[in-house]
């Protein structure tokens, strides 16, 4: 919006207000994204930490979770409304509105946010710790995600809604059958020229998976004060990155990367996200005044996978997002050998002990706070490893 009011006064005032072209940059209105969501959540974290309270909105803590954690009960939740606000509020102001992988973007995540709020509403209202049926939520999941998927198919190599829907029409009327470009294709990090076709299907496929694994594997990884929110800070920050490489003929040409026009202002929005995540952990930092809740966790994850898919860097995504990826197959390789082994032996067995792995180390014996930033850590060294398939290719 600012960016369409800033060259409208240049071309009336071209003398006076000149100096309006730095709105053009993209990393000048990245760097204001970022600061615009930081102040709005420091200035919006107490009014909305006091209505949930009021509210009553407090987190419900599982019985037979880690004991330490029952102080928390009644911590207020569903503070993610926080975080999109300021994400919302900040790149609504100052990304470019014809841009569509933004618009995207943005819906997948508002999306994600509204399936977490009405699973932490359930959990606040009807006292259930387990929120919304697991296959309801996925339904929900499933639905956006395979929509976002449907869309992004033809339009990463596409620059207008319009061509898209005319190759969606063309795809139809082909029976299905039309191959996408090789800019479409699935990439491998760290090397020059390999990658592989997936074709519609596949990338739908692929797409799929992304967006709601990832959505899923953030809410796992939310269970400790601050544990998930600095990952996505930090993976959000560097797949914006990717963004400004990919959406640059210049950059994307001499990295040998395909070059996706319009990806780039997904910068704007990555650093508005890391901003509000900033300002989020101001308050969600051990002690937590607040919880994000499936609402912010659900949404953040959502975001994540929907611009590792349109940089084409959904491996990479995994590799710096790595103890998202850990937390999640903790919780899948316990939940699969306690049913074997309770089926086979007549007794359940656990692998951890106890799941996701977070809770595992705590009942090892570290405080909340040292596997925090440990992992914290984790993340730090795979956004470099990452970020360093930028180059070493």
């Amino acid at each position: 919006m600012l960016l369409s009011l800033a060259q409208w006064l240049q071309n009336t005032y071209p003398e006076q207000l000149g100096f309006l072209r730095v709105f053009q940059y993209l990393t000048f209105r990245a760097v204001l994204a970022a600061m615009t969501s930081l102040l709005i959540g420091l200035a919006m974290g107490p009014w909305v930490i006091r209505r949930l309270t009021a509210l009553k909105i407090g987190q419900p803590i599982r019985e037979y979770g880690v004991q330490e954690h029952l102080v928390k009960s009644g911590t207020p939740t569903m503070g993610g409304v926080l975080i999109l606000l300021g994400i919302a509020v900040s790149t609504l102001l100052w990304f470019d509105w014809s841009n569509r992988f933004v618009w995207i973007v943005m819906l997948v995540t508002l999306g994600f946010g509204a399936i977490g709020w009405v699973d932490d509403w359930r959990k606040v209202v009807h006292k259930n710790p387990e929120g919304m049926a697991s296959r309801e939520k996925y339904f929900w999941q499933s639905l956006i995600g395979l929509v976002a998927a449907l869309y992004l198919a033809f339009s990463v190599s596409e620059t207008s809604n319009l061509r898209v829907l005319e190759l969606f029409l063309r795809w139809v009327q082909s029976g299905f059958s039309n191959d996408l470009p090789p800019k479409a294709d699935l990439m491998i990090p760290f090397v020059k020229s390999i990658s592989y076709p997936l074709g519609v299907f596949g990338f739908i496929i692929l797409t799929y998976i992304v967006i709601v694994g990832s959505s899923n594997a953030v809410n796992l990884t939310d269970g400790l004060d601050g544990l998930a929110i600095m990952p996505v800070v930090m993976v959000g920050s560097a797949l914006g990155v990717f963004a400004y490489v990919v959406g640059s003929s210049v950059y994307s040409k001499y990295l040998l990367f395909p070059y996706i026009p319009g990806a780039g202002e997904l910068l704007i929005f990555c650093a508005a996200m890391a901003g509000a995540g900033l300002a989020f952990l101001w308050f969600n930092t051990h002690p937590a005044q607040v919880f994000m809740g499936d609402v912010g966790a659900l949404s953040l994850g959502g975001a994540l996978g929907t611009i590792a898919v349109i940089t084409r860097q959904e491996i990479v995504l995994s590799v710096m997002g790595g103890i998202f990826v850990v937390e999640a197959l903790s919780v899948m390789l316990q939940v699969s050998w306690f049913k074997f082994t309770k089926k086979r032996y007549g007794t359940g067995r656990r692998i951890f002990k106890m799941a996701p792995l977070h809770h595992h180390f705590e009942k090892s014996g570290w405080r909340e706070t040292q596997v925090v930033v440990r992992f914290w850590i984790i993340t730090m060294l795979l956004c470099l490893v990452g970020l360093a398939s930028l180059k070493l290719r």
